[in-house]
């Protein structure tokens, strides 16, 4: 299996989608740094820094059902692609703002929608679209293929980002606006291995745009490995309070928060690697529960280490157990969803993500604003592996899952 995992991005079509994501993920980073500082620099409020992540996380929530709907009755490679052409003129419309000095707070807000608009109908297309690229014996290896692009965009998006707006945001928009133009050029190249798809040409109604929740609902493997997911990085996530370790605990400066801030990105980045060439065969039920369980006692030994190496180690472990969680859920959504419902179910499980991340970062918080960042991070650790337990009893189906095909 490791030969025929390598095998994969010698398939014209899989390499165009996986160096898209890695480019168009990347670019999606840059602009987030560079939108935010320059909001910063027009601005000086933090209210106003706030609202640039509401403006791209509201479209998410409020899209769902409809992005679900058009990844499943439309062609999700043009859908993917015309995301791509918009993100493009808007990056080009933030460089030529950018050159002559007329950008404004409105307008990059706006700017800011558009972009969560885009990725909330650009990610659930892009998931869904995946399966129809590689045969089904090989998508394990191709999702963590696919894993690794995300995660490569988080180490490098941010950092570049960064050091090109150091030199002046205009670097950022123009590399960014070549970027996704190579990314959407891909991206109309890709060939489809199965050309017989039929799309719904039903009418759509209110229940054909929740069919994705009812589906979710009904599927208690796929309930259970979502739900399980939202909760446990609900708890665990302990990234919001990265500065406060940095300066109050650790005692470093950016340099060790730069570091901190990477680490998990680069052990999910390894474990996707490893999940690509080496992917998993059997017990992924147990798997799954074992990578949370592990992933709660990092989050704890990150709670209480006042050592910066210690705090590295455990922030490696934290992304790497919870890339193995990612993976299986995500094998879970495409094998045991039939294609005609990929869309609506890939939108629900994006919610489900993003949901995890941002309410994520608000608990964490607010529980450190009431009883202290340790206690709040090491609580969490403990909360993850609470809820792992719980749903080993709520959901035994999952719990016994041997094969990503089961039901």
């Amino acid at each position: 299996m490791a030969s025929l995992s390598g095998s994969i991005l010698k398939q014209p079509s899989f390499a165009n989608y996986w160096v898209s994501r890695i480019l168009s993920s990347t670019s999606f980073q840059m602009l987030s740094v560079a939108i935010g500082w320059q909001m910063y620099a027009l601005t000086h409020d933090a209210f106003s820094l706030g609202l640039v992540g509401l403006a791209q996380f509201i479209p998410m929530v409020l899209l769902t059902l409809v992005v679900g709907q058009v990844a499943d009755r439309f062609n999700r490679r043009k859908i993917v692609y015309i995301c791509q052409i918009i993100e493009v003129l808007t990056a080009a419309f933030l460089l030529y703002g950018s050159i002559g000095g007329w950008l404004t707070k409105v307008q990059i807000l706006v700017v800011a929608a558009i972009l969560g608009s885009c990725r909330s109908f650009e990610d659930p297309a892009s998931s869904a679209l995946l399966p129809q690229l590689v045969p089904k014996k090989i998508l394990q290896p191709a999702i963590a293929w696919s894993t690794s692009a995300g995660q490569t965009a988080q180490i490098v998006g941010p950092s570049l980002g960064g050091v090109l707006y150091a030199v002046g945001p205009v670097f950022v928009y123009a590399t960014v606006t070549v970027a996704l133009s190579i990314s959407a050029i891909l991206t109309f190249f890709i060939r489809l291995k199965d050309n017989a798809v039929q799309r719904s040409s039903a009418p759509v109604t209110l229940r054909s745009m929740l069919m994705g929740l009812v589906f979710v609902y009904r599927h208690k493997v796929i309930l259970g490995t979502i739900s399980l997911d939202l909760f446990a990085v609900l708890l665990g996530g302990a990234t919001a309070l990265l500065p406060i370790f940095a300066q109050d605990i650790l005692h470093t400066g950016p340099l060790g928060l730069g570091l901190m801030r990477t680490a998990p990105a680069v052990g999910a980045l390894i474990m996707s690697m490893v999940l690509a060439y080496y992917p998993l065969k059997k017990a992924f039920g147990p798997i799954l529960f074992g990578a949370l369980g592990i992933f709660g006692l990092a989050t704890m030994l990150f709670a209480i280490s006042t050592n910066l190496i210690i705090s590295l180690v455990a922030l490696l472990i934290i992304g790497a157990s919870d890339v193995v969680s990612v993976v299986i859920r995500s094998s879970l959504v495409q094998l045991q969803t039939p294609d005609e419902m990929r869309g609506r179910v890939n939108a629900v499980n994006s919610l489900f993500i993003g949901t995890s991340n941002q309410l994520g970062e608000f608990e964490s918080g607010t529980l450190a604003g009431l009883i202290g960042t340790v206690p709040a991070v090491f609580i969490g650790g403990i909360g993850t592996i609470v809820v792992a337990g719980l749903w080993m009893v709520l959901f035994p189906s999952l719990r016994r899952i041997r094969s990503l095909s089961e039901s």
